[in-house]
């Protein structure tokens, strides 16, 4: 649709990718349009359905401009909308798998991408292995014949260890097997599946591509073999994100770089500054030099999100509750990637099920927003204060 065709700058991939200003009447954005029927002129063209746009469930001007800027700015092949990054990502299961199949997911995997896994899939007699995030190649040893695909999400979104794409792309390929990647938490500014054998890419788009804390929406970008299964699969589920999340999906991505940028320099702040604080024991965040991953996130990131945690030394409940419940720009919540800063406990021990989740002291997950790094500083500090006199 967009007249930009030049490869350039993911800046002016951003600015430019899908858009159509002269189809538009000049209009700077492609409108909203919502809409069930379309109509055909003739029957001759009814019969052929051969024209751009046949009914509203499979696509409008407002869809099709997000996913051609989506497909351009990935690398992939084609795009599909969901209305949610969970439908994203069963969806992008379910046209590889039928029953008596296997598939490989890491185990710091996002939660309900598990509950999917151990539900319907395996209603669906699909059986689910979970592995060892750090494996690499030797993943190698759990693909069996019955492997159908494996699905990483990297860096994981509570945990956030790091894979060795490159390393278990080239073994489940050996095994004929497909690779799914969640990419949420780098965007493809930060991280090119493609580039590292990945064959479908998904997305929270709800989370950075919005940006903004509004709306609902799922990604799937795939590689050319890929397409044909996914399209397949998404139009047989009949899935139709709403035009308004579509609308406030394109909107985001015209900022996102800038908007990152923020986020990886406030992130990166906070983190530093964290590691020396007494009430922390440990920082997890992928880009600093003590992270068990950070060399292979140096080799194959482009830099790092808003997304990290932290480890405390030991308190009580009531002493974690005095902490959060007070903070005035950290709130609590079960999102993130948007312009707001968010803090969560979290605590993976009951359902991890290939690796072992050992800290002593409560766990903390921080998506650091858009908001004065010092104000941010502030707000924990006065928390830090709060659990130490509880």
């Amino acid at each position: 649709m967009s007249k930009t065709k030049k490869p350039g700058k993911h800046a002016t991939r951003l600015s430019h990718a899908g858009r159509d200003p002269a189809r538009f009447h000049g209009f700077v954005n492609t409108p909203i349009y919502r809409g069930s029927t379309v109509l055909y002129p003739t029957l001759d063209t009814l019969l052929a359905d051969d024209q751009e746009y046949s009914y509203g469930r499979l696509g409008t001007p407002t869809v099709r401009a997000l996913q051609e800027a989506l497909a351009e700015l990935e690398g992939g092949h084609a795009t599909l909308l969901t209305p949610s990054g969970l439908s994203a990502i069963a969806t992008a299961i379910q046209s590889f798998v039928s029953s008596g199949d296997h598939i490989l997911v890491s185990d710091s995997v996002y939660r309900p991408t598990r509950r999917f896994c151990d539900t319907v899939l395996k209603r669906l007699g699909v059986t689910t292995t979970y592995y060892d995030p750090v494996i690499g190649g030797g993943i190698t040893e759990l693909l069996t014949e019955r492997t159908k695909l494996v699905f990483a999400e990297s860096p994981g979104s509570q945990t956030f260890e790091v894979q060795d794409i490159p390393a278990i792309a080239a073994a489940a390929h050996d095994a004929g097997a497909e690779v799914i990647l969640d990419n949420t938490w780098a965007t493809p500014l930060f991280f090119r599946p493609f580039d590292h054998g990945v064959d479908v890419v998904v997305h929270a788009a709800t989370k950075y591509i919005v940006g903004h804390a509004d709306a609902m929406l799922g990604v799937i970008t795939t590689s050319e073999s890929a397409t044909a299964p996914v399209a397949k699969t998404h139009d047989i589920l009949g899935l139709c994100p709403g035009p308004e999340d579509v609308y406030l999906g394109l909107r985001g991505l015209r900022t996102m770089q800038v908007r990152l940028q923020r986020h990886q320099e406030s992130a990166l702040a906070l983190a530093d500054w964290l590691a020396q604080r007494p009430e922390v024991a440990q920082v997890i965040h992928p880009a600093r030099p003590d992270h068990p991953g950070h060399a292979l996130w140096k080799r194959d990131f482009l830099g790092s999100s808003g997304l990290f945690a932290i480890v405390l030394h030991p308190a009580s409940h009531e002493a974690l509750a005095a902490m959060l419940d007070e903070l005035e720009l950290f709130g609590m919540g079960y999102s993130w990637g948007g312009y707001e800063s968010l803090i969560l406990p979290f605590d993976p021990t009951t359902y991890r099920t290939a690796t072992k989740w050992q800290v002593e002291g409560p766990a903390l997950r921080l998506h650091v927003g858009l908001e004065d790094i010092e104000d941010l500083k502030a707000d924990l500090e006065a928390g830090f204060a709060r659990l130490a006199s509880a």
